[in-house]
């Protein structure tokens, strides 16, 4: 048991890391409802949709591949680098091309199980950006950017074969017919710039989507039922249910960004292990990868992730004196940084009870999750990825400062409340205890 604010200590983390990754994989590989291997006491119950298959492998046959994951410490460390002692260089590199590139043989559930092969071939441009996929405008030629029928499916192969839509592998015959469809990791975290017109532009890895509606996109599947798909919609842009087609409870979180995590620990919502950790369970339970190869990219995948630095606000953006402020409500009226603490703005690996967060869901996720409680969420370019809180029921930072003050009965007036937000904008830029921000 955990107690009420407890700390996963430090020296356990690579043990813990370890073990959920083996189980996870060991889950996967046996072919049975996500996570059943994840949680203490709970039986798994299928939501009822397709469940990635795991290829017909054996936990036994991944058990080599999980303990060779970049793994962390609670404080971040890199751990085994997974590939044969590669340096620190080379496995970022690595990462990249994994997060950006890899679908870890998940085409065999989006292609296979879902069919999403038959529905992406029949989608225009405009429809896909109108779910939230993103365009790498520096894949595509000038010319054809400027010429390109954006109402034409067509359009969306010749995107497609020339690798431009961000975390999504396709396999184009030479008639142009798409073939194979897969995801990887940047579908979900990553973005673009915007520089051609909303949804294409130049990338941005690390960024959260919050304009992709992977419910929306789930629900276009022939496999899904209709009552699935009355589910999956009411999800929307930005949200995603990791744990739905485990135990049938809706209860989508907010996809957060994965930048800004060097030296945080327990990365995830509810804290149920290290980035390595969800990254498995997400890359077979979710995405529906093959263990062994997801086992055998935790580690350069790791090194990128945490290579990621937070963006800075713009120039400008905010008012120096009136951050200034805010700091000082942040440290003493407002009892921020009592949990909002050090350099990453989180006294994780502390874990807090439900009752004691301000979101509009407290119970509900903890209780799906190992842990049964919530780390704190490490501050990091706040300005950049609105909503708030794990269920975005916090629309703005006006509404999170609100929402702390009257809920934590903190007594701030407007005069406290305004330069309280506009510190949150300048995190990543200014000095935070005399450490620098990240």
């Amino acid at each position: 048991m955990v107690s009420k604010n407890s700390r996963i200590e430090p020296r356990s983390s690579r043990r813990l890391l370890r073990m959920k990754t083996l189980s996870v994989i060991v889950c996967a590989g046996a072919s049975i409802s996500f996570g059943a291997c994840s949680s203490d006491d709970d039986q798994p119950v299928s939501a009822g949709v397709p469940l990635p298959d795991a290829g017909g492998t054996t936990g036994g046959g991944s058990t080599g591949s999980a303990t060779s994951t970049g793994g962390t410490s609670s404080t971040g460390g890199t751990g085994d680098a997974g590939v044969g002692g590669d340096s620190g260089t080379n496995l970022v590199s690595a990462g990249q091309e994994t997060f950006r590139h890899d679908s870890f043989g998940d085409d065999q559930y989006w292609t296979d199980t879902l069919h999403m092969d038959q529905v992406v071939s029949t989608l225009s441009p405009q429809a896909a950006l109108g779910v939230g996929l993103k365009v790498d405008s520096e894949k595509v030629p000038p010319d054809v950017l400027a010429s390109a029928d954006l109402t034409s499916p067509a359009t969306t192969i010749a995107l497609l074969k020339l690798d431009a839509v961000l975390g999504v592998k396709a396999e184009i015959s030479a008639d142009n017919k798409l073939t194979r469809f897969g995801i990887t990791c940047a579908l979900c975290h990553s973005d673009v710039d915007n520089s051609v017109l909303k949804g294409v532009g130049k990338r941005l890895d690390g960024y959260a989507n919050h304009d992709l509606n992977p419910g929306a996109i789930i629900a276009l599947s022939p496999a899904v039922t209709q009552a699935q798909k009355d589910v999956l919609n009411t999800w929307g842009a930005g949200k995603f249910d990791p744990r739905w087609n485990r135990d049938g409870v809706n209860l989508p979180v907010v996809i957060p960004p994965i930048y800004g995590l060097k030296d945080v620990a327990l990365e995830t919502y509810t804290g149920d292990g290290p980035i390595s950790y969800w990254n498995s369970y997400v890359g077979v339970t979710q995405m529906g990868g093959t263990p062994e190869k997801v086992a055998l990219a935790l580690g350069p995948l790791y090194e990128y992730q945490t290579s990621l630095p937070a963006p800075a606000p713009a120039a400008g953006s905010f008012d120096a004196a009136a951050a200034d402020h805010g700091k000082a409500v942040f440290q003493n009226e407002g009892k921020c940084s009592t949990c909002h603490s050090g350099a990453t703005f989180t006294d994780a690996p502390v874990l807090h009870a439900p009752a004691d967060i301000v979101a509009t869901d407290q119970q509900g996720t903890a209780d799906r999750s190992i842990t049964k409680k919530y780390r704190t969420t490490p501050l990091r370019a706040l300005w950049q990825h609105p909503p708030y809180f794990h269920d975005g029921s916090a629309a703005t930072l006006a509404d999170v400062v609100n929402t702390y003050n009257t809920k934590k009965s903190l007594g701030l007036t407007d005069g406290q409340k305004a330069p309280r937000r506009v510190f949150d904008v300048a995190l990543t830029a200014r000095p935070h205890n005399g450490e620098t921000c990240v």
